[in-house]
C-alpha cells in the first residue's frame, strides 16, 4: 500500500486526511523504524507494509463505529501506539490514555507524542489489572479497545472494567475472533458487557482477514475484577 493508495482507501471510507496529517504517520513511519533499532516495537518495517498493517489497519476501527462523538479513548496495551496513536492522527479532537505494561514502550511513546506535536495524549506505565482497579480511570472511558493483546475472554477482564456504562469496548482481532468470541461468553457477562456487532473485513493488499468486535457496557463490573495482575491471564473466566 503506497501513500496515495492510504489517503484513497480512508477517503472512501469518509476520512479525510490534510498534508498535515500525511506527514505526521510518515515522521510516525521513521520515528517507529529508529527506535526499533535500539527496542523491538515491531517486526514489520518496510514502509509500504506498515501503513497497511499498522496505520490503515489501526483506522479500520473507525469504519464500523462513529468517533465524532467518543471523548476519550483507553489503548490497552498500545504496544508502538496502536490502534490510538493513527485514530489520534486521524481524529485530533480525541482525548487518548494509553497504558502499557514496558517502561520502554512509554518512553517510546512519550517521544512520539512529542515528535508527532499531539495534544491530549495521557501515557502510563502500568499493568491493565492495576489500572483498572484504580478509581481514577476505573469506569471513566467512552471507549476502550485493545489490537493483538490477548485472546477475548481475557480482554474483557482487561477491558471493560474500564469502560463507563453505556460506553464501548472494542477488541481488534484476527481471523481466530470468532472462537475466542465462544470462549469469551462467560467473562463477557460477568463483567457486564454485551456484544453488539461483529465487523470481518480483509486488509486491501495483504488479505489478511480481520475481525473488529463491538461490546457495550451494559452494566457495572463487580468490584472484585480485574484480579490481580497475572490472574486473567493464567486463570481466564471461561
Amino acid at each position: 500500500m503506497n501513500k496515495e493508495q492510504f489517503k484513497q482507501l480512508l477517503q472512501a471510507k469518509g476520512i479525510e486526511l490534510s498534508n498535515e496529517q500525511l506527514e505526521q504517520f510518515d515522521l510516525y513511519y521513521e520515528t517507529l523504524v529508529e527506535w526499533n533499532e535500539k527496542m523491538n516495537l515491531t517486526a514489520i518495517t518496510d514502509y509500504e507494509e506498515v501503513l497497511e498493517k499498522h496505520f490503515f489497519d489501526s483506522v479500520s476501527l473507525a469504519f464500523s463505529f462513529d468517533l465524532a462523538e467518543v471523548g476519550h479513548i483507553c489503548d490497552v496495551g498500545a504496544g508502538a501506539g496502536f490502534p490510538s496513536i493513527p485514530l489520534k492522527i486521524c481524529f485530533p479532537h480525541l482525548q487518548i490514555s494509553i497504558v502499557d505494561s514496558l517502561q520502554k514502550r512509554i518512553t517510546f511513546l512519550s517521544h512520539l507524542v512529542e515528535k508527532l506535536q499531539l495534544q491530549n495524549v495521557h501515557l502510563y506505565h502500568d499493568r491493565a489489572e492495576t489500572f483498572g482497579k484504580n478509581p481514577a480511570h476505573r469506569e471513566s472511558f467512552d471507549l476502550v479497545t485493545a489490537r493483538a493483546v490477548a485472546r477475548i475472554s481475557v480482554l474483557n477482564e482487561f477491558c471493560l472494567p474500564l469502560v463507563k456504562e453505556k460506553g464501548m469496548f472494542i477488541a481488534m482481532k484476527g481471523a481466530t475472533a470468532l472462537e475466542e468470541l465462544e470462549k469469551g461468553k462467560k467473562s463477557m457477562k460477568l463483567l457486564g458487557g454485551e456484544l453488539q456487532w461483529v465487523e470481518q473485513f480483509y486488509l486491501p493488499f495483504e488479505k489478511s482477514e480481520r475481525h473488529i468486535v463491538g461490546i457495550k457496557k451494559v452494566q457495572k463490573t463487580p468490584k472484585k475484577y480485574p484480579r490481580k495482575p497475572g490472574t486473567p491471564l493464567k486463570m481466564p473466566i471461561e
